[in-house]
């Protein structure tokens, strides 16, 4: 039903799993922390402390050593395998990266020193994590001579990526507690609350009190990506919900999520979940 391929190096593992038929209530769990990316096809995952979530290719989800997992291969087939890989990294490497991390940067929030969660975050539309888990995964399989040294570094930048999103899951997910004093996370909750109406960069930095090239920088700093990538990625997920809960044509549903051009509407798609609208109504189907 699956097939395993282990690559190592003296402090990460990288696991490729490929599974040929559909199951249900497959066990999993792993003795060190992961992070786990889908490649192909589709899961159901039933963590701890989560409601239950599908898993799809472009996510990531980092896990805690000796997280319970049930997953659920509801697409899998010998033609179509469902393909995910799961990256272990040595507890030492882990806390010598976030002690350094902490000792060099400060993130504007109370208590900003800052762990990696020791429970189970789920992350469907981080980019530049997703693009640095497959340049380790390259990396791992090409197996240079400079391979341990690359590796070490990547894995660096991993970590140090994970802690930074770690602060803007914070702000994005207690906006309201932040408003009194973070213009950023006023914006924030303009633009979820305007999804769909005309929405430019001179008008959010209107609404934060900030030059436009000031807001810009400040913005990206905070959130690591444009105002406009992330008004595009609430869009998205916007869509998503729509697709998942109506039969709307993909047309309207574009024009329902904020979007007046529907060619650019799925090369966002594309772009920030890996697959097209068309093959995500698929994957649900």
């Amino acid at each position: 039903m699956e097939n395993r391929t282990v690559y190592s190096t003296d402090f990460a593992e990288l696991n490729i799993y490929e599974t040929r038929q559909k199951a249900e209530n497959v066990y999993l769990e792993f003795s060190y922390p992961i992070i786990a990316s889908m490649i192909s096809g589709k899961k159901i995952m039933h963590l701890d402390h989560m409601k239950q979530f599908d898993f799809l290719p472009g996510e990531s989800v980092v896990l805690p050593a000796n997280e319970k997992m049930i997953i659920d291969f509801p697409t899998a087939t010998l033609e179509q395998p469902t393909e995910c890989l799961a990256l272990g990294i040595a507890a030492d490497k882990i806390k010598e990266t976030v002690d350094f991390f902490n000792d060099k940067t400060r993130i504007e929030f109370e208590n900003d020193t800052f762990q990696l969660e020791d429970a189970a975050i789920h992350l469907n539309h981080n980019r530049n994590l997703q693009a640095l888990v497959d340049r380790l995964t390259l990396t791992f399989v090409e197996g240079s001579k400079a391979k341990d040294v690359l590796l070490d570094l990547m894995i660096k930048e991993l970590i140090i990526r994970l802690l930074q999103t770690k602060a803007r899951v914070l702000l994005l997910n207690d906006t309201d507690k932040l408003l009194d004093d973070n213009r950023i996370a006023f914006v924030v909750k303009y633009i979820r609350e305007h999804l769909t109406e005309d929405i430019n960069v001179d008008k959010l930095a209107d609404k934060a009190c900030m030059s436009k090239s000031s807001f810009f920088k400040t913005f990206k700093n905070t959130l690591g990506e444009t105002p406009i990538d992330y008004l595009n990625t609430e869009r998205i997920k916007l869509a998503k919900n729509l697709i998942r809960n109506s039969n709307d044509k993909l047309r309207e549903i574009a024009f329902q999520s904020g979007f007046n051009n529907v060619s650019y509407f799925n090369r966002q798609f594309k772009k920030i979940e890996k697959i097209t609208p068309k093959q995500y109504r698929s994957l649900l189907s």
